[in-house]
Order: structure tokens, then sequence, then C-alpha cells
């Protein structure tokens, strides 16, 4: 495939180098530039009247900007597009952040309360051990998918136009796409076009995981499982996370002080886990990260 080699080189890039501080320290992240123009967009524009028709607008308005802004870097040459897809990759950050969370809860659960809180969006100041465990390992799923498969597929398809749309509309809808008086009509676009770029990606993502992790087989399972999940796609890949590492995740989780009843996903698995169930998802997606690149690699040949 024409994107192939290059989308090879950029997570052998991502997956080396992550994101170095020193860069980041001095420069704004595109992931930074996107978030302060949601930003900017929601507080110019959410506002009556008709909330959900601006923010459709919006978010058209966004992805042609990233479609132009991708096909002209693709014109710099492919060294700036491996560059560029290598810097919206997240494998390395992912497990980094990730793997913190299993070290904090080995010095106490406040220090694995603090490092779980960086990369989830629920109530950590109560949560057990087992709790964090948890957050940590559903946070890994949903990323590796969100923030490898995902990207990766739509550089696969349209090059950097397709992986920066992708970005965008992710962004987007970590920021606005929620069902709050405030965003449920003007986050509307960007929770649903999320929904549709993620579709695709996040089931190959549980077929990547439980490949990795020998449980192929339990694809049905794992399809039952996702369907328990209160997300029409972050579902898939923590169902194979789950089933591969025999733990049950989800479940009730508090959000703003408010307790919601999630059901379990693989409720039959272990539900007392701590630092060693965290470790084996990162081993677990770093397996299936080299799966992932060896496909892609096959697809360079083809």
């Amino acid at each position: 495939m024409e994107f192939a080699l290059l989308l090879a080189f950029a997570l052998a890039l991502d997956a080396a180098f992550g994101e170095p501080d020193w860069l980041w320290q001095r420069l704004p992240h595109p992931a930074v530039l996107m978030g302060r123009a949601i930003g900017w967009a929601d507080n110019r524009f959410n506002i009556e009247p008709e909330r959900r028709a601006k923010g459709i607008l919006v978010v058209a308005c966004f992805c042609l900007v990233a479609t132009v802004l991708g096909w002209i870097l693709t014109q710099l040459g492919p060294v700036v597009e491996v560059l560029v897809a290598a810097i919206l990759l997240a494998q390395r950050s992912l497990v980094d952040h990730v793997r913190a969370v299993a070290e904090g809860l080995r010095v106490g659960l406040p220090e694995g309360r603090a490092a779980v809180a960086l990369i989830v969006g629920r109530d950590t100041a109560e949560l057990a051990p087992a709790g964090v465990a948890r957050a940590a390992i559903e946070s890994a799923s949903e990323n590796f998918s969100d923030g490898v498969v995902a990207p990766a597929f739509w550089f696969l398809i349209a090059g950097l136009p397709g992986i920066l749309v992708y970005k965008l509309v992710n962004t987007a809808d970590s920021m606005i796409g929620y069902r709050t008086p405030r965003h449920e009509a003007f986050g509307w676009a960007a929770a649903r076009l999320d929904d549709v770029l993620n579709w695709i990606p996040a089931r190959l993502s549980a077929v990547f995981i439980a490949l990795a992790q020998g449980q192929l087989s339990q694809m049905r399972a794992i399809a039952s499982d996702a369907r328990l999940h209160r997300s029409p796609n972050a579902g898939w890949p923590e169902a194979a996370m789950a089933r591969g590492l025999d733990v049950a995740l989800s479940g009730p989780r508090s959000y703003a002080g408010r307790m919601q009843e999630f059901p379990f996903v693989h409720p039959d698995g272990q539900h007392q886990i701590g630092p060693h169930q965290i470790e084996a998802a990162c081993a677990a997606l770093w397996r299936t990260w080299a799966l992932f690149l060896g496909v892609v690699l096959l697809l360079a040949l083809l």
C-alpha cells in the first residue's frame, strides 16, 4: 500500500522516542494546538440558537483545515510525512503513562491514584487499589485503539490528511463530546464522527490484542463482552484485553461525584488486581504493537 512503508517508519520512530520532553517544552505539541483551537471554537460558537448546527459547521471547518494542512505537509516529502505521523502516534507515551500507575501503586495508594488521574476522566480520590489497576488497564486498551491503531489506520487510508482529521476529531470528542447541558448539542457532531472514525479501528484493535495473547478463538465472547460497554467502540479493545489477562474491567465508577453503575466487561475475570496485572497489560501492548507493525510491513511489500 502507498503509505504502509512510511507508517512502519513512523511506528518505529514513535516506539523508540515517544514524546521527548526537551522538544515539547519548547514547542507546542500538535494535540495542544488542536485543543486550543477547539477550546476557542467552544467559547466563541457554543451559544444559542442552533448549537447543534454550529457544532456541525465547526467540525466540518476544522476537518477541511486539517485536510488542507495535511496535503501541504505531504508536499514537503516523505521525511516530513514520517515525522508528523510519528508525532501523532502514541504507543511509547501510552505504555510509559500506564506503567507509571503500576510504579505508583507499588509505592502507595495515593501515588497510584495520582498517576492514574493523569490518564482517566473518572474520579480517582476514593479508588481502591483494584479500581486504580482497572482504570489503568482500561486506559491502556482504549488508548491503544485511539492512539495507535486508529491514527495508523487513517494514515494508511489517506496519508497525513487522514491522520490529522482523525486526531482533530478525536481531540474534539474528548473536549466537547459529552452529554452535558453545555455540550450535548454543540458536541454532537464531534462525538458521532469520532464513533464513525473509530468503528473499524476499535474492532481491529480487539483482533490484534486477542491474536497477540493467543485469544483469537475467544472473539465471539469478546464481541459479547464488548456490547456490555457503554461505548460502541471502547468495549472492543477492553474486552479483548480483559479476556487476555483474565481480569474484569469497566464496572461501577464515579464521574463528577456521581456513581454510575456500569456493568463489568468479562465479569468472571479477576476483580482483585494490582501492579502485576498493569505490567501484564503493558507487555501485551508491546506484543500487540509488534504484531501490528509486522502486518504494516507485509502491506508495504504488496
